[in-house]
């Protein structure tokens, strides 16, 4: 049963999810808070909003941590790297605030251009102004996205209701979905000098910290107006205010701050700014859904599923179409590095008849393989590439059409200085993985369980001799399956399944047979 840790308030809608799974579910009170680090130690899972901040001190006192699940899109309080490095899954909820953020982007912008706080604010004091309160229409206006992810698009595709020109920047903009959406992809300083309003719907990283700053609010068009309902610290608060001093940018609508809340309170007292406690998300029904995507995300991810949102998977969620090949690949690295003498420098994955979408995470299942038999529990997707690279492994990974017998076929080659083991596999119609190449013989079996890899001359007798010393140590033989290039000559393979451990000593006695040249035990999983 895992243990999960709400560690900030989570809509109940969620809290019902995680407990109908069978987890025990503790809600820790605010007053609590402080304590945290000392019970986050019992814990597999620790649930946060963006209350708690998940700093790497925080990560090591997890001792049993598997998975950190915010309930929200940013991580931006969760040391990401950190947790890679300890091999913590984060988890987020990417699409469950998308109308939420969409339409509240909305709202600040019409209020801003039709100046309806002002107006509003006047009413209550009861004071009939129409001619301070003169605003601007949106219909022939440019506007300018910056982020064309979800939110942008699904802002994008309001703004032509509005019948406003759309342009956007974002590096990873697919071209696709701009033509889809008539919008014109321009590069940054291109969509500053020709928008009339600017909104900003990217995530708070290094690229992007100050990513409009003095410079950039210079190059904007006279009497802009700008809209950030994405991250506070994209958007350099001190050139904000002096840019709305100036009348450069004619007034800003602002959700996020880079302190939350804010120590400064300039910028939300000036009369050009329109201001909200980051509330982007504050519906009742993203805060069900919020609630709803994480606990579903960090119930999977506690499971074992790849096929959900992580924030630091060093690839794409494979998605059940391609877990079978995770499977196959984990457990052929695993059997390859236990047929390796000493440390490993160089990992080789080949793909047959593979989609390459899955080149990456398969690559990434069979390092966790080679490496668990090192390293344990402690290596798994998240950091089996930080914990190769840090070991001096080089990986190499490529992907070929489909050739031969099988359809699709994983291989994989692992080197050090003291050997090396090459073997590929495959899985049938039922997700069965299979062995079908081993150390260039061709032989099918199972790569799982404790297995005796043997090679041989291919001579009458072997079968019998090492039957015979498994018999007498009171060991089972639960497969066997043998394999030669050509009969008589260039040895024999043979590899065993034994249903019990071996006494000490056992297979150096079974190497030392005239017949035999090598014998090794693998504990395939």
């Amino acid at each position: 049963m895992y243990k999960i840790l709400i560690a900030d308030s989570l809509d109940p809608a969620g809290l019902e999810v995680l407990r109908a799974s069978g987890a025990e579910v503790t809600e820790l009170a605010a007053e609590d808070r402080p304590r945290l680090p000392e019970l986050l130690p019992e814990y597999d899972a620790l649930v946060v909003r963006s209350s708690t901040r998940v700093t790497a001190e925080l990560l090591a006192a997890g001792a049993r941590l598997k998975v950190v699940g915010r309930a929200g899109i940013g991580v931006d309080n969760v040391d990401v790297a950190a947790a890679t490095e300890r091999g913590v899954l984060v988890v987020n909820a990417p699409t469950a605030n998308l109308i939420s953020a969409t339409e509240h982007t909305f709202a600040l912008l019409l209020a801003l251009a039709r100046r309806v706080p002002a107006a509003n604010a006047a009413m209550k004091q009861e004071v009939w102004d129409r001619k301070s309160f003169v605003g601007q229409e949106l219909q022939q206006k440019t506007l300018g996205v910056i982020g064309f992810g979800r939110i942008g698009q699904q802002v994008a595709a309001r703004a032509r209701a509005f019948e406003m020109q759309v342009v956007a920047h974002d590096p990873y903009l697919d071209p696709a979905v701009a033509r889809r959406l008539d919008v014109e992809p321009l590069s940054l300083e291109e969509l500053l000098a020709r928008a009339d309003v600017v909104t900003l719907h990217v995530p708070l990283t290094d690229e992007t910290r100050g990513l409009l700053g003095a410079a950039e609010l210079a190059r904007m068009r006279p009497g802009v107006l700008l809209v950030n309902c994405a991250r506070g610290g994209v958007v350099d608060e001190a050139a904000l205010l002096a840019a709305l001093d100036s009348g450069g940018v004619a007034g800003a609508a602002v959700d996020v701050f880079a302190e939350e809340p804010p120590r400064d309170w300039a910028l939300v007292h000036h009369p050009g700014v329109i201001a909200t406690p980051h509330i982007g998300a504050q519906t009742v029904e993203a805060q069900e859904r919020i609630a709803l995507e994480t606990a579903r995300m960090v119930l999977a991810a506690l499971q074992g599923s790849l096929a959900i949102s992580a924030v630091n998977l060093p690839f794409r969620p494979a998605g059940t179409r391609g877990e079978p090949f995770l499977q196959l690949g984990e457990r052929l690295g695993r059997l390859a590095s236990g047929l390796v003498e000493g440390s490993l420098n160089r990992v080789q994955v080949d793909l047959w008849g593979v989609e390459e979408a899955l080149e990456a995470p398969v690559a990434v299942a069979v390092l966790r393989g080679a490496l668990s038999c090192f390293l344990g529990e402690a290596v798994n997707y998240v950091n089996a590439e930080t914990l190769a690279a840090a070991r001096g492994i080089q990986v190499v990974r490529a992907t070929h059409a489909a050739e031969g017998d099988y359809p699709h076929l994983v291989g994989v080659s692992l080197s050090g200085p003291e050997g090396s083991a090459e073997l590929a596999g495959t899985f049938f119609a039922d997700g069965d993985p299979r062995v079908v190449r081993l150390a260039g013989f061709r032989l099918e079996f199972r790569p799982k369980g404790r297995l005796l890899v043997l090679t041989n001359r291919d001579v009458p007798g072997v079968v019998g001799k090492l039957g015979t010393l498994l018999g007498e140590a009171g060991v089972n033989i639960a497969e066997i399956h043998l394999a030669r290039r050509r009969a008589g000559r260039d040895g024999a393979m043979a590899v065993v399944r034994i249903d019990q451990e071996p006494p000490p000593g056992m297979v150096q006695r079974i190497a030392e047979l005239p017949e035999v040249q090598s014998a090794r035990l693998v504990d395939a999983g």
